[in-house]
């Protein structure tokens, strides 16, 4: 069976905005509704520059207790998020794609204290991603933490070579190992979705469409600025 992780790692809560805006995206029940209960082989199709740590560790974790086999497939990048979600079986990379992994990252209102309290959380975040790394590649935590805070993009090739992946596609003599980028909404962009949408039922809204997409399109490409969250507090996390 092949399941497909596509475009901006998403939570459940904003698929819609997605599907309505016909962009390519994946959350957890995409994957988790989707997996057989005949334990059949999973083939998970990756091209995903990443998005939200929580989705991202969802799929993972579904996937890596899934009893049957789990052939992960990168066909473009696996970057943040994708690539945490990419650890979660037997990895193969075609040899123009490309593996990213970096330090989480987030935005948060308030007082020193609370950026304090924020570094702290990254930092716990951090080691958590870093867990899935560890796992498959067995190399040791402080050497993976150094390169996600370099933010390392490894070819196919480097990805074999580190342990990220098992073999590059197409390739008789890959060595075989045992073991936004971003490209998503702003959460601006969803939240003022969300609004117009709560306003009154969709069924009467009557929109241009294709005015609507290039507004928003509009709005992602000129925004100067990350937007700055309405209460003090931590949003999700993007990865």
């Amino acid at each position: 069976m092949k399941l497909e992780v596509m475009g901006a790692i998403i939570s459940n809560d904003d698929k819609w905005i997605y599907d309505w805006l016909d962009m390519d995206s994946t959350s957890p029940k995409d994957i988790v509704n989707s997996l057989p209960s005949t334990n059949e082989d999973l083939d998970v199709i990756i091209n995903s520059g990443g998005g939200d740590v929580y989705a991202g560790s969802e799929i993972y974790t579904a996937l890596k207790e899934y009893p049957g086999k789990v052939n992960i497939k990168i066909v473009g990048i696996a970057a943040s998020a994708a690539s945490v979600i990419a650890m979660a079986g037997h990895v193969t990379i075609s040899p123009t794609a490309q593996i990213m992994i970096h330090n989480v990252s987030s935005f948060v209102a308030g007082d020193n204290r609370a950026m304090q309290h924020e570094a702290d959380v990254l930092k716990g975040f951090n080691e958590s991603i870093a867990s899935a790394y560890v796992d498959k590649t067995n190399q040791p935590l402080d050497d993976i933490l150094e390169l996600m805070n370099k933010e390392t993009w490894l070819t196919a090739q480097q990805a074999v070579e580190l342990g990220f992946a098992d073999e590059v596609m197409f390739s008789e003599n890959a060595p075989k190992l045992v073991a936004t980028t971003g490209g998503g909404l702003s959460p601006e962009v969803i939240n003022r979705m969300k609004t117009i949408m709560n306003k009154e039922p969709v069924v009467n809204v009557n929109v241009d469409m294709d005015e609507i997409v290039n507004k928003v399109i509009e709005k992602m490409n000129t925004q100067n600025e990350p937007p700055k969250p309405q209460n003090t507090g931590f949003g999700r996390f993007v990865f």
